[in-house]
């Protein structure tokens, strides 16, 4: 049995991993966590063999989370989720709009719009360009 801990902080997303991970009959999913900082106590409490682990979390980000895994718990194997936000923000960096983007990235337009407001939410940006700069600033891009 594969022990697996998620750690996702969109619900949908989560839950997503978490019901289709759980209809594999050798997988058991162990933790669902929203925050980064609660990776590695909870990963010491529960054990997990795998860490699914999105890259911008709340608290502690995945990459800080997924290192402090590795030094705490090195017999877990940690996957990084970056979703496809950053992809957008790149494109979207060379003043492309929205349907350049999706045509780019074969995406609709919709789902780019739900990136682009995603990447702003998690970034604390106040439009699209705040956010390129932040990630820019940040060496996400």
């Amino acid at each position: 049995m594969i022990r697996v801990l998620i750690a996702e902080d969109m619900h949908m997303i989560r839950g997503a991993l978490v019901a289709l991970l759980s209809l594999e009959e050798d997988m058991e999913v162990v933790a669902e966590l929203d925050r980064g900082d609660q990776i590695v106590p909870t990963a010491l409490d529960t054990r997990p063999d795998v860490a699914v682990v999105d890259i911008d979390l709340p608290g502690v980000d995945g990459l800080t989370a997924a290192e402090q895994l590795h030094q705490r718990l090195p017999a877990c194997r940690t996957l990084v989720l970056t979703g496809r936000e950053a992809d957008v923000l790149r494109v979207a960096e060379r003043g492309m709009p929205t349907g350049q983007i999706a045509a780019r990235l074969s995406l609709s337009p919709a789902t780019v719009r739900n990136y682009l407001s995603n990447a702003i939410s998690k970034v604390g940006g106040r439009n699209r360009i705040d956010a390129i700069r932040i990630a820019r600033d940040a060496g996400w891009l």
